[in-house]
C-alpha cells in the first residue's frame, strides 16, 4: 500500500476534490462528478485495516500510547503525482502537495484504532468562508490594513479537526438555599421580610455527543465557541471527504480528554437543575451530588476554517464552523489610527464647547 493516497479521475486522470456545495467529489479540470458511495470500494481497497465503529476506552488509550512511542516529529512522503518530497508533521492526515498542489491523504493515519467513526462534511466552501470573513472585518475601524487585504484573507483553510465526542448518564442531587424578600411602607417605615427556604432537585440526566478536540494544537476555547455542530448530519468516514482539506489525526487521546467532557457534563447538569427553580429573589447552591457513567466515545471529524496570522509579535487566529458558519477570533488594534480618531474627536469637542462659549457671551 502507497504512503500517500490521492483520488484521480478516471476522465482525465486530474485529482478530484471533495465539493461542499454538491456533496460530492468533482474534477476540478473536467467537471466529472462522483457519488461518494463509489468511491467507498476504492478506499476499503487503499485502506488495509479497519475496526467496529464502537469505541472501547482501554482500546483508545493503547492506541495513544502506540503514537507516544514514535520517534520523531517530522515524516516524509512522497507525491504520487510529480514525485515531489512532502514534508508534514507526524500527525498531519491530509493536507497538499506543495509542488503540484494536488490533494494527498496518508492512508496509514486512519488504519486500525486510527480510524475515525464519523465525519461531518464541509457544508461552506472556501468562497463562503472569504466572504464571511470580510463581513466579520466590516465596520472595524481601527483593525489594521493588512487584516483587510485580499490575499491575506483567502490564507483561511478548510481543516478537518479531531474530536472526541462521549456519551454519557448522569445522576444528580441539589441542594439549594433560597430566599424571598417582600418589602412595604408603611408610615413613615419601610419595612423587609425575607423568608428562607431549603430546596432541593434530582434526577437523571443522559448526554450524547458531547465534544472535546483532540489536537494539541487548536485552542479549546476556540474550538468551544464555534460550537454547536449539528450531529446528525455526521456520516460514516470515509477518507474521500478529506480530499482537497487539511487533517490530523488526534494527538490528545480520549483519556487527555475526558476530563474536560466530565466537566462540561457537571456544569450543564448543574444549571439545568437550578433552572428548575423560580419564584425566589435569590437561590444559592449548598450542596452539590453529581455522578457519571461514561458510556460510549465517538471519535469524528469536524470541519473548520482556520485563518492563523501574526501582527507585531502577537499572533491572531479566526475560526469558523464549516457546517454553520460561526466565526470566533480576536482583532488587534491600529495604535496610529487610534491616535488620529482619538485626536479627531477631541477636536471636534474642543471646537463645539468654543462655539458654545461664542454663543453665550
Amino acid at each position: 500500500m502507497s504512503d500517500v493516497l490521492e483520488y484521480k479521475c478516471p476522465c482525465c486522470g486530474g485529482a478530484i476534490q471533495f465539493d461542499s456545495r454538491r456533496q460530492k467529489m468533482k474534477c476540478p479540470y473536467c467537471d466529472t462528478e462522483f457519488e461518494m458511495d463509489t468511491l467507498r470500494q476504492f478506499e476499503e481497497e487503499a485502506l488495509e485495516e479497519d475496526r467496529d465503529p464502537q469505541w472501547q476506552a482501554e482500546n483508545v488509550y493503547q492506541s495513544q500510547e502506540q503514537m507516544e512511542n514514535e520517534d520523531g516529529s517530522f515524516v516524509s512522503y512522497v507525491c504520487e503525482s510529480c514525485g515531489g518530497e512532502i514534508i508534514a508533521e507526524r500527525s498531519m492526515a491530509a493536507g497538499s502537495c506543495p509542488y503540484c498542489g494536488n490533494p494527498v491523504i496518508i492512508p496509514k493515519q486512519f488504519e486500525g484504532m486510527l480510524r475515525p467513526d464519523l465525519v461531518i462534511p464541509f457544508k461552506l466552501d472556501q468562497r463562503q468562508a472569504e466572504e464571511k470573513l470580510r463581513e466579520h472585518l466590516k465596520g472595524k475601524a481601527l483593525l489594521p490594513r493588512m487584516f483587510r487585504e485580499e490575499n491575506h484573507i483567502k490564507e483561511v483553510r478548510g481543516m478537518y479537526v479531531p474530536f472526541w465526542l462521549y456519551d454519557g448518564d448522569v445522576h444528580a442531587e441539589l441542594r439549594c438555599r433560597a430566599t424571598r424578600v417582600r418589602t412595604w411602607t408603611q408610615g413613615d417605615y419601610r419595612y423587609t421580610e425575607t423568608q428562607h427556604f431549603l430546596v432541593s432537585r434530582g434526577g437523571d440526566l443522559s448526554f450524547d455527543y458531547v465534544p472535546a478536540d483532540g489536537s494539541e494544537k487548536m485552542a479549546d476555547e476556540l474550538m468551544d465557541s464555534i460550537e454547536p455542530f449539528r450531529y446528525e448530519e455526521a456520516v460514516d468516514f470515509q477518507t474521500a471527504y478529506l480530499s482537497g482539506y487539511l487533517a490530523d489525526r488526534y494527538d490528545l487521546s480520549a483519556k487527555d480528554c475526558a476530563p474536560r467532557a466530565n466537566e462540561r457534563m457537571r456544569e450543564s447538569t448543574k444549571h439545568a437543575f437550578l433552572n428548575t427553580i423560580s419564584g425566589y429573589t435569590t437561590v444559592m447552591p449548598e450542596h452539590t451530588d453529581i455522578r457519571l457513567r461514561q458510556g460510549r466515545i465517538t471519535y469524528a471529524l469536524l470541519p473548520v476554517w482556520i485563518l492563523n496570522t501574526n501582527y507585531k509579535g502577537d499572533s491572531y487566529t479566526f475560526a469558523m464552523n464549516g457546517q454553520t458558519g460561526k466565526l470566533v477570533g480576536n482583532l488587534p488594534a491600529d495604535k496610529g489610527k487610534a491616535l488620529v480618531i482619538g485626536g479627531g474627536v477631541c477636536t471636534a469637542v474642543t471646537l463645539l464647547v468654543f462655539l458654545l462659549l461664542m454663543m453665550l457671551l
